[in-house]
């Protein structure tokens, strides 16, 4: 196992399912844009807010690969299926904890289901498994988690 290559992949993985979001978006199958809704939770600036959030999805992506790559050290393997399986459940508790319990507690524009009616959010909560994103949205974050954390898998089985 390699942490060099765990961070390769976490760098490839991040680009992968930051990219098969954005083509599920743009084919309107979900609404989700995860690099405009982590750069709102920094600036309100919409053009600003897209490449911050980019970047911090970079850096996310690369931070999740090292704990991967630390659960494969636990566990003394690695590979591409157990990789994938990580990122199956990333990816589940990325779409109901983590946006739904962590995200609208910490980040400054998101409603929540606990915001007033008057109240302004400029952004939608997303909802369990981000629904509120469009009924593919779901499956498209699963989806793209998976390969994510198949990618990681795989780079980190390589030798170094």
């Amino acid at each position: 196992m390699s942490i060099a290559g765990a961070l390769a992949g976490g760098f490839v993985g991040t680009l992968v399912l930051t990219t098969a979001l954005r083509t599920a978006n743009e084919l309107g199958f979900t609404r989700v844009d995860l690099p405009f809704l982590l750069g709102t939770a920094v600036t309100a600036d919409r053009a600003r807010a897209k490449a911050l959030g980019y970047l911090l999805h970079l850096v996310a992506g690369e931070l999740f690969a090292l704990i991967y790559f630390a659960i494969f050290t636990a566990i003394d393997t690695s590979g591409w299926l157990l990789g994938g399986i990580l990122g199956l459940l990333h990816g589940i508790v990325s779409a109901t904890a983590l946006v739904n319990a962590l995200l609208p507690a910490v980040h400054p524009r998101m409603g929540s289901s606990l915001s007033a009616a008057d109240s302004h959010p400029l952004l939608e909560p997303p909802g369990f498994l981000l629904r509120n994103y469009g009924r593919g949205t779901p499956i498209a974050t699963l989806v793209a988690h998976i390969a994510y954390g198949a990618i990681v898998g795989g780079f980190a089985s390589m030798s170094a």
